[in-house]
């Protein structure tokens, strides 16, 4: 089940809210979301349940050693055991296959492995559940006493597939005193509009638009070809991932959950490191904190700490050597960025070269991460820059199609319109026209974004959650 679904729109996500609403006992509603969220991760692979019950069982006691033995070789081990069991388990069903193919590869033996069927999340949960003990071990926050409220944290269907990453830390609080506040409630199904309407009318959109270059000949496209085809898949993976983080952190306002954010429109940044800092946030604070940190930071070998991360940053997004390379390509970009830095300040070069750098290693980096078949990425990088065949009739006709969809997700890729909504705001406050925007316009606004995801919804087959397969 996806978001972005008809039966999670009108079926699902209101029994849940009336359910979770008309109970009082805060016990009982920490029931109906655990039952909720394990419905909801079983309804496509129900097998699956029962690894992310252990994952949760483990961490749980491993939290309480910690705990108990902080500072002492138990809490040490509690720690070490914990990494061992998830990432474990996190190899053999994600990376087995992989594992396998490149024993092959070296060896020249031709053992026959497919690899375990990927559970849905386990990247994610498997970081919520590490992130947990690790902070318990290092007296940052409390072992949670329940289980049946760990279990809560673990499984919440808002995040529980697709991320963010959210620490337990961030809603230890809230997992005991959370109240029901309108304000923030109204605030949820905003933010869940806006996340469903980057999915379905940005992020599907420009999939469909894409498969025309990125499933066609390649041999037979022009330089812009290539070039439109890779900028869809930006605008798809974005759109798609933000929007889904959108509407997790919605839902979690809807149930009393403050969520962070997870991503701050990484495409207006002027250099990799920038983005970075804007995309996935919550994975890439994960790494910071629980490996670049712990291995040395700034301090010490900081280039093979680099190195590590986006080496691990690459192969935590897919069983595939392309992710490898991606990561290690952001990592080498880290690395020369910061060594620049020495000589330029990158605030100081103009914003417009800034913004061209950045996003032709972006299109470069979407092609390595987008193909996980190395000789098709080559052959495609390769039409990015085939200069003796840079324009055909095809990709004329694709763009001047779609030339106002393109300008729209451009935009809404960017601060532009929030920046200009606060600014009408501002300027407005307190009058008669404020009023009719914040009563009328705004809401109509929401309203509409809703019932053209309903209408498209209807009739689109296309709608795949990337981040999924992660």
């Amino acid at each position: 089940m996806v978001f972005s679904s008809l039966l999670f729109i009108f079926v699902f996500l209101p029994i849940n809210l009336i359910l979770y609403y008309i109970i009082k006992p805060r016990e009982w509603k920490n029931g109906v979301l655990i039952v909720s969220s394990l419905v909801f991760y079983a309804w496509g692979e129900p097998l699956w349940v029962i690894l992310l019950l252990f994952s949760s069982v483990v961490d749980f006691f491993h939290g309480k050693i910690a705990e108990r033995y902080r500072g002492k070789w138990q809490a040490k081990g509690a720690l070490l055991s914990s990494l061992i069991i998830n990432l474990g388990l996190l190899v053999t069903f994600k990376y087995s296959g992989m594992i396998v193919d490149s024993f092959n590869a070296l060896t020249g033996l031709h053992f026959v492995f497919n690899g375990f069927l990927l559970p849905i999340g386990i990247s994610f949960y498997t970081f919520q559940t590490i992130s947990y003990v690790f902070d318990v071990y290092r007296g940052e926050v409390k072992a949670q006493k329940s289980f049946f409220k760990f279990l809560m944290f673990v499984s919440l269907f808002h995040q529980l597939v697709a991320g963010p990453i959210v620490r337990y830390k961030d809603i230890a609080h809230e997992i005991e005193h959370r109240v029901f506040d309108k304000n923030t409630f109204a605030l949820g199904i905003e933010r869940f509009i806006f996340g469903l309407g980057k999915k379905v009318i940005f992020a599907n959109t420009a999939g469909e638009i894409g498969r025309t270059f990125l499933e066609g000949d390649f041999g037979r496209m022009s330089m812009a070809g290539h070039w439109i085809g890779m900028l869809m898949f930006a605008f798809q993976i974005y759109f798609d991932f933000s929007g889904y983080s959108d509407m997790a952190i919605g839902l979690g306002k809807m149930f009393g959950f403050t969520y962070k954010e997870n991503f701050n429109y990484p495409y207006v940044s002027r250099s990799a490191t920038e983005f970075w800092r804007r995309w996935h946030i919550s994975l890439g604070s994960f790494f910071r904190d629980y490996l670049y940190i712990p291995l040395g930071g700034n301090r010490k070998y900081h280039i093979r700490n680099i190195l590590v991360v986006w080496f691990l940053t690459g192969l935590w997004h897919g069983a595939s050597w392309n992710f490898v390379l991606w990561g290690l390509y952001y990592g080498i970009l880290l690395i020369v960025e910061k060594g620049l830095s020495n000589y330029i300040s990158f605030k100081k070069v103009p914003k417009i070269f800034g913004h061209i750098y950045l996003f032709v290693v972006t299109i470069f980096g979407w092609t390595l991460f987008y193909f996980e078949d190395l000789t098709e990425g080559l052959t495609y990088m390769k039409g990015l820059v085939n200069i003796g065949f840079i324009w055909d009739t095809s990709a004329e006709i694709v763009l001047m199609n779609n030339l106002f969809f393109i300008v729209l997700a451009s935009i809404c890729a960017t601060p532009i319109l929030k920046t200009l909504g606060i600014k009408i705001s501002n300027m407005m406050n307190g009058g008669k026209i404020s009023k009719v925007y914040e009563y009328v316009i705004y809401p109509f606004g929401l309203i509409a974004i809703f019932i053209g995801t309903f209408i498209l919804l209807v009739g689109q087959s296309y709608n795949p959650f990337l981040y999924f397969r992660f």
